[in-house]
């Protein structure tokens, strides 16, 4: 990069490039001379364009203020600066972009070209070299280094005039192009060609004999290699060979051709016939990029069959160059690394860039910490690593917990091998972390296994018992009503020896309530615990606690058993007396109709049997018992859920958990039309749970919004869709299906809750029982009684009309007149 004084006249020269200013050739200054209107016209074209360009950057650095991991909007404020000449912008751009993307070959050869345009001189030779190292090591690229090759012959005085230092730091550029690009198949040739042109430049020059040698020795290597257009090759080698004095017969393919050398050249020519049918299909013209990655996956395994490690490389690397983002690819690079080749610097090179181009892959984080630390790598650097990969937007919160594992696993490795110069208070940390981010999303059981392997390294690392007793104190806490976290706990306890502190934990959760049979088999395993480590007294004690707990499950069983066949007995009846005779008797209360039982006791005497118990049993609750229960089985009512049409409405997925309405409003922002964002939230945490629903005020915005699917947001590539609710739609309230929130049944006829009355019942004297709900409460259930008989909800003394509405003006029978008009033939 040029320096201060030059930087400043060359934004003076950018400042000054409009086109209404600047110094025109002399053909153009004939045609505007002959036309000033047509130049007026053209001058207020172009300052409309610069002011549209302006707004647009405008636009452009403030969807990167909001959305700073958007590839694309990256891309065109780069191309929009490039445009206007903003030059020192341009550089901090692609500065910005690249700190957060690796940056394609051609997009480096614009950043070059750019500034070898703009400075000179050594510093700037020196910056524009730095720039050409970064960009070959992120993708390979033939045509990006034989620009660096040319770029370092031209402007690098000590190469151009032949000094030692120059000759070999020329040398030592062309052999590392080699290594990177020389086995590329289709262009691997324009490497080793600038190499022998290099070294034909500098015999010119030189005429050492040691020249010819190395020339000579170029050849001989390249035609061990399979590159296309080698007979060429072969014909140039025995061409110069020719000029050197050695005669040889063109004509004849081999001729004059060192034996080993003719042997290394059919190798070639054969190994590259082997291979030209997959060059030919990754040179396909029109071909989708699923399935160039075929092709290539293709040409790999044929490749690691070969059994040469650099070629399988070279392939890699071309692959990745053409699908950047393919994480199949880089799993398998990185897999195949660490199995073969294994050296240090390539492994670390490779992971880098795996999880700069695929940071969303949890599992190519994972490898990277692994692999760090079997290259021995120091601990800043794996810890710099594992915080990159833990701010990274995974899909589940299970990648996050193999992320925090592998770090504890390496940080227990290096502490069991090294305790002296290494603190347990790190792994303590990374648990509590862990613990902290993580408690709320995963399962119990992961929950359970990550506080248990806690817990175990506190004991055998930490040797702090205290510590590894909170640990399972903090479990509890979190998830009190698993039974294997106490269980853990106990295992624990008795693992170690104390005995007294599992009994005493099988004290306090003997009688919790637990899911299934946890109950019970947490107090079966306390009588055996007390029968293998207690005493008599313990034995008998933990016996008697346990019995008395048995028995209230088992009774508590029973009675929600009772509950739920009564529950099913009520809604069956209730169903059955749902007949056109019964809502026309309800209708009109006072008509003389022949009351259902007796009309059954006709038709079928068995029925009558056993209905009449019942109607016999039935009693009406009195006034002050209405009045109770009504004060008692009050409930707040809920507000009704709302509801949503979708009809115009984008369904977001793949969302970064982080992500909150404020940031999809601004994502949306550039469509326009948004009218509602609804994050969908965990009921219990009220965390994102990584989708949304985003209405829009008709089709032109949402179809604007659907369009910009796979787009990222916080390092999430979001899956944008039309909502369809048909597809998911439940029933809605009076539909006949449930509808959640509400736990009602809805496939009972409509009733007139002005209408609707109560009674109590009393099945049987020897064995009392009520029927309660979840709150406790009793229920009256009111499917037998006519309702020209009950007293309406909310009737009381004080309402005069009340009693009247419901009786049509008689007076309230007693049990036995009710018994008595059911029951008289």
């Amino acid at each position: 990069m040029a320096g201060g004084g030059e930087n400043e006249n060359l934004s003076k020269t950018l400042d000054a490039s409009d086109p209404g200013d600047e110094e025109m050739p002399p053909a153009a200054t004939e045609a505007a001379s002959s036309s000033d209107d047509s130049d007026s016209d053209s001058d207020s074209e172009e300052e409309n364009d610069e002011a549209a360009d302006a707004l647009r950057l405008q636009s452009l650095q403030e969807a990167l203020r909001n959305q700073p991991l958007d590839y694309d909007s990256h891309l065109q404020y780069i191309n929009c600066l490039r445009k206007l000449g903003e030059i020192h912008k341009l550089r901090t751009a692609r500065e910005d972009m690249n700190r957060l993307f690796p940056l394609s070959p051609t997009l480096w050869q614009e950043w070059i070209a750019d500034d070898m345009s703009l400075n000179q001189g050594a510093e700037a030779f020196a910056e524009i070299e730095k720039l050409y190292e970064r960009a070959v090591q992120e993708y390979l690229s033939v045509p990006l280094w034989c620009d660096y090759i040319n770029f370092v012959q031209e402007h690098d005085t000590s190469v151009s005039q032949c000094s030692p230092g120059g000759v070999t730091k020329m040398r030592e550029l062309l052999e590392r192009a080699i290594t990177a690009a020389g086995f590329h198949v289709s262009e691997g040739s324009k490497i080793w060609e600038a190499y022998r042109e290099y070294e034909q430049a500098l015999l010119l020059t030189t005429d050492e004999e040691n020249t010819k040698d190395r020339i000579r020795s170029l050849f001989h290597r390249q035609l061990a290699v399979p590159l296309e257009n080698l007979r060429t090759t072969l014909m140039d080698y025995k061409a110069w060979e020719a000029d050197q004095g050695n005669s040889n017969d063109m004509d004849a393919e081999l001729d004059g051709v060192p034996p080993n050398v003719a042997l290394n050249y059919q190798k070639a020519s054969a190994a590259y016939n082997a291979r030209k049918q997959y060059e030919d299909q990754l040179t396909s013209p029109v071909q989708s990029e699923a399935d160039k990655l075929q092709h290539f996956m293709n040409y790999i395994k044929f490749e690691e069959s070969s059994g040469d490690p650099t070629r399988v490389q070279i392939l890699y690397e071309r692959a990745i160059s053409e699908l950047p983002v393919s994480s199949d690819l880089w799993l398998g690079y990185t897999n195949y690394l660490d199995r073969t080749l294994k050296v240090t610097s390539i492994l670390k090179s490779v992971y880098y860039r795996a999880t700069r181009n695929c940071p969303w892959i949890s599992e190519l984080w994972v490898r990277y910490l692994l692999s760090l630390e079997r290259t021995k790598s120091s601990e800043e650097e794996i810890r710099s690593v594992f915080e990159q990969s833990i701010r990274c937007a995974f899909q589940t919160t299970k990648e996050y917990l193999d992320l925090y594992l592998t770090r504890i696993d390496g940080l227990r490795r290096r502490f069991s091998l090294d305790q002296n110069d290494f603190d347990f208070q790190l792994i303590r940390q990374t648990f509590m972390d862990a613990s902290d981010l993580l408690s709320a999303e995963i399962s119990p059981e992961e929950l359970l296994s990550l506080h248990k392997y806690w817990a175990k390294l506190e004991i055998n690392l930490g040797k702090d018992i205290t510590a590894a007793r909170g640990v399972w104190d903090i479990l509890i806490k979190k998830s009190g009503s698993t039974l294997e976290s106490h269980q853990g706990y106990i295992a624990m306890e008795v693992e170690m020896g104390h005995i007294n502190e599992a009994r005493a934990i099988y004290k306090r959760c003997y009688a919790k309530r637990f899911a299934g049979t946890g109950s019970e088999d947490i107090c079966h395993a306390w009588v055996k615990f007390e029968r293998e480590h207690g005493t008599l007294e313990d034995y008998d004690l933990a016996l008697k606690k346990v019995t008395a707990r048995l028995n209230e499950v088992m009774l508590f069983k029973a009675q929600q058993e009772s509950k739920g066949k009564a529950d099913h007995s009520v809604v069956s009846v209730k169903e059955s007396t749902n007949s056109p005779l019964k809502r026309k008797t309800e209708q009109k209360p006072n008509m003389k109709v022949q009351p259902p039982a007796k009309k059954r006791r006709q038709d079928a005497p068995k029925t009558q049997e056993k209905f009449e118990p019942d109607l016999g049993k039935m009693e009406i609750e009195s006034e002050e018992q209405l009045k109770k229960e009504e004060q008692k089985g009050k409930e707040i009512k809920k507000p009704k859920a709302e509801f949503y049409d979708d009809q115009c409405t984008a369904f977001i997925s793949n969302l970064n958990l982080r992500t909150n309405e404020e940031d999809l409003k601004s994502f949306f922002s550039d469509c326009g039309g948004v009218t509602a964002v609804r994050l969908v939230r965990d009921k219990v945490t009220g965390k994102s749970r990584g989708y949304a629903y985003v209405d829009f005020s008709d089709d032109q915005h949402l179809q604007a919004a659907i369009a910009k699917n796979k787009k990222s947001l916080h390092g999430a590539k979001l899956s944008i869709a039309r909502s369809d609710p048909s597809r998911s739609k439940k029933s809605r309230p009076g539909t006949g299906g449930s509808f959640r929130g509400h736990g009602t049944a809805r496939n009972f006829p409509p009733r007139d809750e002005s209408k609707s009355s109560e009674v109590g019942r009393n099945p049987s004297k020897e064995e009392p029982s009520t029927d309660t709900g979840a709150s406790g409460k009793e229920k009256r259930v009111t499917f037998m009684a006519p309702r020209s008989v009950m007293k309406p909800l909310g009737w009381n003394k004080k309402d005069g009309k009340g009693n009247d509405e419901v009786s049509g003006g008689e007076e309230l029978k007693s049990n036995e007149e009710f018994r008595n008009l059911f029951l008289k033939k």
